[in-house]
């Protein structure tokens, strides 16, 4: 079962970043090699124009499931923006073990 819009299939192969929360997809970030986080990247930040185009067709509380996992699949890119464009590891550079869980974030 497709877990993205129709329009968006081609980054079904990439269906595991739709996560809801930021947590999760700070745990995802560091647990992918660069090459999965690369893959990623190359095939959704071409798409980020016309992923936004879409999404704002609806209005945030009333966005279709298939959806939300496309807004979670883009949240996810944000993360992995950083590490892709400019640091070159999952890590922050030069930061050492630390930290930061949010205990709140926006709900969607």
């Amino acid at each position: 079962m497709a877990t993205l819009p129709p329009e968006f299939s081609d980054l079904e192969p990439f269906a595991g970043w739709c996560l809801p929360g930021a947590n999760e997809r700070f745990a995802k970030r560091l647990a992918s090699s660069m090459k999965e986080m690369q893959a990623f990247y190359d095939a959704a930040f071409p798409r980020l124009e016309e992923v936004m185009e879409y999404l704002d067709r609806f209005p945030l509380d009333e966005l279709p499931e298939d959806a939300g996992h496309l807004l979670w699949m883009y949240y996810s890119l944000c993360t992995v923006s950083f590490p892709v464009e400019v640091w070159s590891q999952a890590r922050v550079p030069d930061s050492g073990a630390a930290s930061f869980d949010a205990v709140v974030e926006p709900a969607v």
